[in-house]
């Protein structure tokens, strides 16, 4: 794969696209399209371990098969290439060390795929990106016109972090407060550690946000979590953005992110409950972010964000192949 923009950095460009789906670099090449991959490599708005630039070929190249799209889902019995036209779009053209760019370019792109019809599933990349795309959504949508729902150790609500406004640990503070997102309209999962403090949730709580802690996922088990998240979203917006973080996960499962916090879901536990909100919800737009590969420990943290969008597109497949929205507790 050749370069495709003047001065592109290694780590950007999407040396092979995710699981060899055709690479599309223009607006025509969307006509049709179900999903459409881009890629967001950049880790500006970080506030500990830089690395997620190198997320998004990371994620593509987590890839157990070599040839050509063809997944058959053992549990859903569905191939989603075969039921979807699913593009990969390649990476913005990030602007190193210029977030605020970075963000522009990434909400146009991700307007532009919205505009053809097609789910934009984005790449990371830090999640500061989340705050791009709730503007693209909103410009689209309305800005009560689509819920989150947000898996994450954090919450992403400071008004800063460490002083800085545009960082991953404030883009559902800014999409509040610059008035692209509903503060009613997000559910918020797997929440633990030291941050945010009270001034932060007391601020969510004057907004509406909704979330579960990790305690709580556990107490009350991550199934009935998930089927409260599945039914508050029906009933709240008529379309969904999911967002993954995938610190999330325990760090014995996912090494390689930036913000590490010990107690989180295992791989499986995450799987299961993305295919669940996959199957439960219409996805408008959906990201995996802080993939951060100079941390990873053998690609596991990679292969467990390649089997979150895989998880994510069966599920579409599944739920647009006219299976019933919301699964019952007996199924996968």
């Amino acid at each position: 794969m050749q370069p495709f923009r003047p001065n592109e950095p290694a780590y950007a460009g999407v040396g092979v696209t995710f699981c060899r789906v055709p690479l599309v670099l223009d607006a025509d090449g969307l006509a049709g399209a179900d999903v459409a991959i881009l890629g967001a490599p950049f880790d500006d708005g970080v506030s500990n371990r830089p690395g997620a630039r190198f997320g998004p070929r990371a994620i593509r190249a987590a890839d157990d098969l070599g040839w050509p799209p063809k997944r058959p889902h053992m549990d859903l019995g569905i191939d989603p290439f075969a039921s979807l036209k699913v593009v990969d779009c390649g990476d913005i053209d990030a602007a190193p060390a210029d977030l605020a760019t970075s963000h522009e370019r990434l909400r146009a792109a991700v307007a532009g795929i919205l505009a053809a019809g097609a789910m934009p599933l984005v790449l990371g990349g830090d999640h500061s990106l989340s705050f791009p795309t709730l503007q693209a959504l909103a410009a689209a949508h309305g800005s009560d016109g689509y819920a989150v729902i947000h898996f994450d150790t954090h919450t992403d609500t400071g008004a800063d972090v460490l002083g800085v406004a545009n960082s991953h640990g404030t883009p559902f503070y800014r999409g509040v407060t610059e008035g692209v997102l509903d503060g009613s309209h997000i559910f918020q999962i797997g929440l633990r550690g030291a941050w945010p403090g009270p001034t932060e949730f007391d601020w969510m709580r004057k907004h509406g946000f909704r979330w579960r802690t990790m305690d709580e996922c556990v107490d009350r088990g991550l199934d009935e979590v998930i089927y409260e998240a599945i039914d508050w979203a029906n009933s709240t917006a008529p379309r969904v953005y999911l967002t993954i973080d995938v610190d999330v996960l325990d760090p014995a499962y996912a090494p390689g992110t930036g913000t590490p916090e010990p107690g989180g879901f295992t791989t499986r536990e995450l799987l299961h409950a993305i295919r669940k909100i996959a199957r439960g919800v219409d996805l408008c737009a959906m990201d995996v972010v802080e993939v951060a590969p100079p941390y990873d420990v053998a690609d596991i943290t990679a292969l467990a964000a390649n089997r979150i969008v895989l998880e994510t597109i069966s599920a579409i497949a599944l739920r647009r192949g006219g299976q019933r929205p919301r699964p019952e507790r007996s199924e996968i």
